[in-house]
């Protein structure tokens, strides 16, 4: 009996280190391009990371929860990361041209509106109406002006409205 509960004991143990080695959050090859409300989201994930971390810390660190531990760990280097490598992107409007921070409306083939901005990748939220300007679709209608078609997934978008 005494060998069942050493076995049990050590799973146990297992699945918590396992837990505890969490892989680094993925980084992004693109340039960190944010706008003023994404950097400051960025910030709010970075200070919010921080207390995570120093909560972990306060309740014993790795010895008490090694989960949560690694998880604020985790967050504060992706977060201090992207805080880091922010690049606060305010181009001068340009009437009518797609360009990062827009909003652009788009007509499809079928007669199907959509109204989405152009924002950093940390700041994409598509079910608010807001993609990534490294996604296809912002790739694609990026520098195009209103009325230029743009071929998109063997589809034509119009660009209908930019501002």
């Amino acid at each position: 009996m005494l060998t069942i509960m050493a076995v049990a004991f050590t799973r146990e143990e297992d699945y918590e280190a396992q837990a505890a080695n969490l892989p680094d959050r993925p980084i992004s090859p693109h340039p960190n391009l944010v706008t003023a409300t994404g950097l400051a989201s960025i910030e709010a994930q970075l200070a919010s990371a921080r207390a995570a971390y120093a909560a972990a810390q306060s309740e014993g660190g790795i010895s008490a929860d090694r989960t949560a531990m690694a998880r604020a760990t985790r967050d504060l280097r992706y977060w201090a990361s992207r805080r880091a490598s922010a690049q606060l992107t305010e181009p001068e409007a340009q009437p009518g041209v797609v360009q990062f921070g827009a909003t652009v409306d788009i007509e499809r083939e079928d007669g199907r509106r959509q109204t989405f901005r152009l924002v950093g990748e940390d700041e994409a939220d598509p079910t608010a109406g807001r993609i990534s300007y490294a996604s296809p679709l912002a790739v694609a209608v990026r520098g195009k002006s209103v009325g230029d078609l743009v071929q998109l997934n063997g589809t034509e978008v119009e660009v209908i409205a930019v501002r």
